[in-house]
């Protein structure tokens, strides 16, 4: 049997979505491996212990605790040396957190501290003997590489949304433990954080994500995008880099290679023609929906459902649509 160590990823004194995706990922390794310990790691101000319950419902045997008042912020430094403590003092299989900003920033450091191999951005795990098996995609999300990674140590960061969150009740006991470094002496210092607008599902949290392009042929008509992300109700809006470089959309809607990667259950891509690029950011979404007028459209290649039409005419009667069909449930 083997332990498996989560970071639950936090925002303040609540949990983030990929929090529980990583406990989950935890929970299917340690079970894989003979039935071993999932421990879930919180880092963050005085409050966030209150935290462990929910992570028992989603698998974890133990909720390991680290409070101080100086981390109302979160600060990645110390993130990481006390994953790296706690892992050299107790020894585990793997350690598992999210690929988000805060994960692309923790698990490198960890690695390093821990001289441990690590799989960044996959989409599935499992152990495979003494041997941990990663899948990763490459070439713009062309190509799924599976990663064998040896040895007694490894960091995986899973993309955000790769990974279903379920839960797996467990009576999960806290733990209290000391942090890896001391907050005052970290190299890093956050400011100021300046939050986009309130009540916004983040791109990465988000089941569905209704995205516009050029398609849409001005700014002006990206409300039918966000009409139809307002009809599902838990949807998202992103945008491609044609559009968020002609200032329609802000640069952290940007879906793509050089913006966000996402997973979403539900991906609706509204007058994207599906430049390799944007593909490279959304190809692993669950199901993808395509609008656009051209049917020669290279995003009618990895849609599973495509409607050839103009935009301007059928997302306004989707959206009624889905309004239809929500008020008679």
């Amino acid at each position: 049997m083997a332990n498996i160590l989560a970071f639950a990823e936090s925002r303040g004194t609540a949990l983030r979505k990929v929090a529980l995706e990583a406990t989950t990922l935890a929970r299917t390794l340690a079970d894989s491996t003979g039935g071993g310990e999932v421990h879930a790691l919180l880092v963050g101000p005085p409050g966030v212990g209150g935290l462990a319950e929910q992570l028992g419902r989603y698998g974890a045997d133990v909720a390991l605790v680290a409070e101080n008042a100086a981390l109302a912020e979160v600060d990645c430094e110390v993130v990481a040396a006390t994953l790296a403590a706690r892992a050299k003092s107790a020894g585990y299989r793997a350690i598992v957190l999210g690929f988000s900003a805060q994960g692309r920033d923790i698990g490198p450091r960890v690695a390093a501290l821990l001289d441990a191999p690590i799989a960044s951005d996959v989409t599935d795990v499992r152990a495979v003997g003494d041997v941990i098996a990663a899948k990763h995609p490459v070439y713009a999300n062309k190509v799924i590489a599976t990663l064998e990674v040896s040895g007694p140590l490894a960091v995986v960061s899973v993309r955000p949304s790769a990974i279903t969150a379920a839960e797996s009740p467990k009576a999960a006991r806290t733990e209290s433990v000391q942090l890896g470094a001391d907050p005052a002496a970290s190299k890093v210092h956050v400011k100021q954080i300046a939050e986009g607008a309130k009540g916004r599902i983040d791109l990465g949290d988000a089941p569905i994500i209704v995205s516009g392009g050029r398609g849409l042929k001005s700014a002006e008509n990206f409300k039918l995008v966000e009409d139809l992300a307002a009809a599902f109700g838990n949807a998202a809006v992103g945008a491609t880099r044609a559009v968020t470089d002609d200032g329609w959309r802000p640069h952290s809607d940007q879906i793509g290679q050089t913006g966000r990667q996402v997973s979403p259950r539900l991906y609706v891509a509204v007058g994207i023609s599906g430049a390799i690029q944007h593909l490279a950011g959304m190809r692993t979404s669950k199901t993808i929906v395509a609008i656009n007028k051209d049917r020669e459209a290279p995003i009618f290649k990895v849609a599973d459902y495509g409607i050839v039409g103009d935009v301007l005419e059928v997302v306004p009667a989707l959206t009624q649509a889905v309004k239809e069909a929500k008020a008679g449930h």
